[in-house]
């Protein structure tokens, strides 16, 4: 065995919990102006208003604010090249099979009338200075008044302060680091719960350990999501008992794992909780491994362990390794598009030839919230929807999806490990009230 015991396979099978009802509204509407200035929307504008008189003044403006040839238009920026294309793929593979979806069942009904939705992807190439400026072009160039989120909460910050600038709405599936929410913006939506309390389960699995588990080494990369991760672990691990004997973060595009490794030699946890990207992941794990360290739990948050390529690049090597999600295929939520969870995985699967994991499965919420946004708003205009978001509650196949005050919804977490090759769930938060 390389990490862990044959005890720690023995915690129950948990079932993830829907959440309860609540709402508010926190965008505040201003008088619906017309965005473009162009001719021909003015023109169609002075139609409007001579040839639709008799109508209510605000529903021939919502019918304009929707766009041209019944179409709703949703704009992002995602990693499709470079070095983190392996997790953007599954955003834009969620994203577009949302859409199709959604278009599939009819679109979406707004004041009676049938609209589609159609999808605006851009390519960050994985370089984070191109984030804000593609986030700007969709927003200010081609008039994108619903916005999704690119991976990464560094990147989602960017993306964030350009929605809140420009007044947006942006419902993100790639950040979960408080530091987006803290900001007081009231245009950004996240649909990964907080990161902070996100071990709060897997630091109580520890204490039940036999034998039991004294020190703890958190290792992360140095990106906002991971400090923050990383933060709320340590508190966690203080809070349960356990003494922290190593907090040390490394790049996360040019990690130096030898030198970190030396330094877990030395200090030997028991316990090594790692957070990072699955790449950086899989060459710790490789990496420890042929330098014999064994830890009686290794961890590794929140990228990895749930996903079907960490498994199978590290083969043998992976088992026993833990990790958390909070979502899982095997869970049993039902929704307004897909049907089931089931179905929604088996008919992913089918399409792509990978198993969606919850970044698939909270870029698939983030989708269906703006698409249900509008249908509630009876219109694409910003603020509206904006505060239709705010006072969403609905079922999906990732559970139950509902915003709190700032912005980031709230999902008990699981705790899976891996055994034989096969993610097992072996712990989970308790169910939020």
């Amino acid at each position: 065995m390389l990490y862990g015991d044959d005890n720690n396979a023995r915690f129950a099978n948990v079932v993830l919990p829907h959440l309860g009802e609540a709402g508010s509204s926190r965008c505040g509407v201003a008088e619906m102006t017309i965005l473009s200035t162009r001719p021909r929307f003015r023109m169609l504008a002075l139609v409007a208003a001579t040839s639709l008189a008799a109508m209510d003044s605000t529903k021939a403006l919502d019918l304009l604010t929707i766009g041209r040839a019944n179409t709703v238009t949703i704009g992002a920026a995602v990693q499709l090249t470079g070095g983190l294309a392996e997790t953007g793929r599954h955003y834009r593979d969620a994203y577009q099979f949302t859409v199709d979806k959604i278009n599939e069942k009819g679109g979406i009904t707004v004041d009676g009338k049938k609209y589609k939705l159609a999808l605006k992807l851009v390519d960050t190439k994985s370089d984070p200075k191109l984030v804000g400026r593609l986030y700007e072009r969709l927003v200010t160039r081609q008039k994108v008044t619903l916005l999704l989120g690119p991976y990464l909460s560094s990147e989602v910050m960017v993306a964030a302060s350009v929605a809140e600038r420009h007044e947006v709405p942006m419902v993100q599936a790639g950040g979960a680091s408080s530091r987006i929410f803290s900001r007081g913006y009231r245009y950004a939506f996240g649909t990964l719960p907080a990161v902070d309390d996100a071990l709060r389960s897997t630091i109580a699995m520890t204490t039940r350990l036999m034998p039991d588990a004294k020190t703890v080494g958190v290792v992360s990369d140095d990106n906002s999501f991971d400090l923050a991760l990383s933060n709320g672990t340590i508190a966690l691990s203080k809070e349960a008992g356990l003494r922290v004997v190593l907090d040390q973060q490394y790049s996360e595009r040019t990690p130096n794992f030898f030198n970190l490794l030396t330094l877990i030699e030395a200090k030997a946890p028991d316990v090594i909780l790692l957070s990072g990207t699955e790449a950086n992941a899989i060459n710790f794990i490789r990496q420890a491994k042929s330098r014999n360290i064994h830890p009686k739990l290794l961890a590794s948050f929140t990228e990895g362990v749930p996903s079907a390529g960490f498994r199978s690049a590290l083969g043998k090597d992976a088992n026993y390794a833990f990790g958390i999600t909070p979502w899982v295929p095997a869970a049993q939520f039902k929704d307004r598009w897909f049907g089931d969870t089931g179905q929604f995985a088996g008919a992913y699967e089918r399409k792509f030839g990978y198993a969606p994991d919850y970044h698939v499965a909270a870029a698939v919420a983030a989708v269906q919230t703006l698409a249900l946004a509008v249908e509630k708003a009876g219109t694409s205009d910003p603020k509206q929807v904006c505060d239709a978001i705010a006072r969403l509650g609905f079922e999906s196949v990732y559970g139950r999806v509902r915003f709190g005050e700032n912005g980031q919804i709230v999902l008990p977490q699981t705790v899976l490990q891996i055994q034989d090759g096969k993610l097992i769930e072996v712990s989970a938060d308790k169910p939020v009230n």
